[in-house]
């Protein structure tokens, strides 16, 4: 079975960025009320649907 998920660390880099910068931007994701992909919070772990993120990347790149 195919991973559904992203760890922070799998977003940290794809977007090339740091560690705290990628904790801050997912917590700012997951507050929106309308978030362009879906970030999930488990306890302390932080995941991110693959699908949606791959979908909101995509639309960026065009």
């Amino acid at each position: 079975m195919e991973r559904q998920v992203y760890m922070a660390s799998d977003i940290q880099k794809a977007l090339g960025i740091g560690k705290t910068k990628t904790y801050e931007f997912l917590n700012e994701v997951y507050e929106q009320k309308e978030p362009p992909f879906r970030v999930i919070k488990v306890g302390n772990s932080v995941r991110v649907l693959k699908q949606s993120f791959d979908s909101w990347v995509n639309a960026a790149n065009r």
